[in-house]
């Protein structure tokens, strides 16, 4: 019986997402309305799904092959491969082979060489693109897929290949779902100019190829501090997370389509209590005001005020501001507690209702409008964190199987130590609930020592810390990480001083159980974007 071909390792041709664009808009034109009615979205095609599309009907043309169709493809210059589920999909891999073999039966070609291999596949790919681009052949290849339930055996391996170990070309992937593993959190620490951006890009394109086309895709939530991956000018950069500009929500240009605030409709009175006086706590911490104990006190029974005026259905920043403000003696004079909530109502930055869910979709945060240390951009994270809790909290528990764990959601915070130096309790318990209940959360900050406060440490909770270029290097966090004194710390220490761009630090595990050898590893990490 002849072998079914390996397609393990195959790399991607350079500029793929560029070559499959105009495809990709077109299929996408066919299966969406022309406008955007209501809250709808328009469907974004995964590009593994059009890469596949295009492959299959590639394959399907019979027309002469020969090694003049691909001897001239540029593999990627990253050597970023195409993602395992591209060909483990509904088991096709042995179609494929089959049909590779038959189509180059006549052209001297070796077909188990991984460049050449390689190769084919992009020149397959790039057939079926010319030929659906024709729109009559185009609507001739559109079908629709009967919805299937869910099973728990098809819960996608979130095995993430981030680069290779050093100068080898052994891949190095995270693996975030087994149930092996502990938890699905991962910490990065990285200067500014430590290839931070492009590590946080990597980690989203995996986890989104390896599940958006699977029966479990797991959604996003950037807070994208910087501006970078909302840009129009980074356009591109969405194609690798299968989404498009409709992820981008803006506050600054309109509100958010959600209300930061619990609905407490049919709940006694004592949880409304509970709830204002952790608000209180919350809107105090987040603009670092000295509140006195009667400011803080008047804030709560404001937020109680409320609550109880709009029996129990979400409030507003203007409300208890409102309410605020008819509790002091001098409503005209404001205090540290009323200016933070002036500053909140003037920006307008959420919805008083929920016009979307958090977990059903996508969405990228910009956030550079703010300052990145200011009550408004603290405001944004600290609420939608909350509400993240909100929804947890009345979901069941992920499905399991013998492997692997569900995850439905990843969380990434870039700049996250704007959110780390203060008591941050919804983040504290999103990171608790997080592995029974199916979220990832992605921390990156600039220094190691960020992580570790006397609120909580984010080291110990970590599945993944990845250590990137330092500015300084704490001795201590080191220590704590890598279980290392002496030589071994000194060995730590110069291995992240010798950091270059896009390259990081791990713990190496195999090596800390056995107690010998190097305590890390070092990873290239793919270049993205």
């Amino acid at each position: 019986m002849s072998k079914v071909l390996s397609f393990a390792n195959t790399r991607q041709m350079e500029g793929m997402y560029d070559e499959l664009a105009s495809v990709k808009e077109c299929i996408e034109s066919k299966v969406n309305l022309s406008q955007i009615v209501g809250s709808e979205k328009h469907y974004t095609f995964p590009l593994n799904k059009v890469m596949r599309i295009c492959f299959l009907v590639g394959l399907g043309l019979s027309g002469k092959r020969s090694i003049e169709d691909f001897k001239g493809i540029q593999l990627s210059k990253s050597s970023a491969r195409i993602v395992p589920t591209f060909f483990t999909l509904h088991n096709l891999a042995p179609l494929y082979s089959a049909l590779l073999k038959i189509r180059y039966a006549d052209v001297e070609v070796d077909l188990t060489d991984n460049t050449t291999l390689s190769r084919i596949i992009a020149a397959e790919i790039l057939r079926g693109r010319d030929y659906l681009l024709d729109e009559s052949n185009l609507n001739n290849y559109l079908f629709v897929i009967t919805n299937k339930a869910a099973s728990s055996q098809n819960i996608p391996a979130l095995n993430l290949l981030i680069g290779n170990y050093g100068d080898e070309e052994m891949e190095a992937t995270l693996d975030i779902n087994s149930r092996s593993i502990t938890n699905s959190q991962i910490i990065i620490a990285g200067a500014t100019g430590s290839g931070k951006t492009n590590l946080l890009a990597v980690l989203m394109q995996q986890i989104r190829s390896l599940s958006s086309e699977s029966r479990y895709p797991v959604n996003f939530l950037l807070f994208d501090y910087k501006g970078e991956f909302s840009d129009p000018a980074n356009g591109h950069w969405l194609t690798h997370f299968d989404v498009d500009r409709s992820a981008i929500l803006d506050p600054i240009e309109r509100p958010l389509p959600f209300t930061p605030f619990r609905d407490f409709s049919g709940h006694p009175i004592t949880e409304i209590n509970l709830y204002a006086t952790e608000m209180a706590s919350a809107l105090s911490a987040i603009d670092r005001v000295s509140a006195s104990a009667s400011m803080s006190n008047r804030l709560s029974d404001a937020i109680v005020d409320a609550y109880k005026s709009t029996e129990g259905k979400p409030i507003s920043f203007d409300l208890i501001l409102a309410k605020y403000r008819g509790r002091m003696k001098d409503p005209e004079k404001d205090d540290t507690i009323s200016s933070v909530l002036n500053q909140l109502c003037k920006a307008k930055i959420f919805d008083t209702e929920d016009r979307a869910n958090l977990i059903d979709d996508c969405f990228i945060i910009k956030m550079d409008g703010y300052p990145k240390d200011g009550p408004i951009a603290k405001a944004i994270v600290y609420f939608l964190v909350s509400k993240l809790n909100d929804i947890y909290s009345e979901l069941d528990k992920q499905e399991v199987n013998d492997e692997y764990v569900q995850i439905r959601h990843f969380t990434i915070i870039d700049e996250a130590h704007y959110m780390l130096g203060f008591d941050n309790r919804p983040l504290r318990q999103l990171i608790a609930v997080g592995r029974n209940k199916g979220l990832s959360i992605i921390l990156a900050t600039q220094n190691m020592a960020d992580f570790k406060s006397k609120y909580f440490d984010f080291y110990a909770n970590a599945q993944y810390p990845l250590i990137m270029k330092q500015q300084t290097i704490d001795n201590q966090v080191i220590k704590d990480l890598f279980g290392v004194n002496g030589k071994e710390l000194d060995s730590v220490r110069a291995a992240i001083a010798g950091l270059q761009k896009g390259e990081l630090i791990i713990k190496d595990q195999t090596a800390f159980a056995l107690g010998i050898g190097n305590k890390y590893k070092r990873i290239c990490v793919t270049h993205l974007i």
